[in-house]
């Protein structure tokens, strides 16, 4: 019987290059193809661990065509690391479309754990972490980004969403909105050179990123 290949899930740097596991460095070495959003991002990561090997180009708008061709090379025995552009591949990111094919297909898949953002920014928040949720980005029309964020305005636990710097303005305006001026935590550029953690109310917020433009992901935690 001919081996079946395996999907490695690989968490990556969120943005310090050394916040990457031993293991993480094994796999990506030992894999025949590694799948990833940005061919361009992954190759800065590679090179800097001396590491060549074939690229797949995996994003959003490719998953469907791409997700046939990497099952069929895992079941002709290749073995595949998954990597996002940052991070753990699944979470807020087209790797999940992918893991759950392969996965309904008998495929084994093997997580090799490490950085996310979302953890990243709530230990270092200082706001109660014995319970939270993770809601990623909110929908990018405000209608459908109040609603989201109405039904929150009971919850108890940590909320920890994702937000782009071109709408981080219009979610915080947004938030304040519907959900009053809370104390929230923005992070930005988490393990960068221009690391960012404000622990601030929402008003203050909107002043700061109204003077200062927003660069770089957000991590908003309430």
């Amino acid at each position: 019987m001919n081996r079946i290949g395996i999907l490695y899930i690989v968490a990556t740097p969120i943005g310090n290059l050394k916040d990457i596991t031993f293991r993480a460095v094994e796999v990506l070495s030992s894999v025949d193809r590694i799948a990833c959003e940005d061919t361009r991002r992954t190759r800065v990561l590679l090179h800097h661990y001396n590491i060549k090997k074939p690229l797949i180009s995996y994003f959003e708008y490719n998953k469907l065509k791409r997700i046939d061709s990497i099952l069929r090379s895992l079941k002709e025995g290749k073995d595949i690391a998954l990597v996002s552009d940052a991070g753990t591949p699944g979470i807020s990111d087209p790797g999940s479309s992918l893991i759950k094919r392969v996965i309904a297909e008998g495929v084994r898949v093997e997580a090799i754990p490490g950085a996310s953002a979302s953890l990243t920014a709530l230990v270092s928040s200082g706001v109660p972490m014995h319970k939270f949720i993770f809601e990623g980005f909110l929908p990018a029309k405000s209608g459908a980004r109040k609603k989201a964020l109405a039904n929150l305005s009971t919850e108890k636990r940590t909320i920890i969403f994702y937000e782009s710097p071109h709408r981080l303005l219009r979610t915080l305006e947004d938030m304040k909105e519907v959900l009053g001026d809370r104390d929230i935590v923005v992070a930005r550029e988490l393990t960068k050179k221009f690391e960012e953690i404000r622990r601030e109310n929402v008003e203050e917020s909107i002043s700061y990123f109204k003077q200062v433009k927003p660069k770089g992901e957000f991590v908003i935690i309430m």
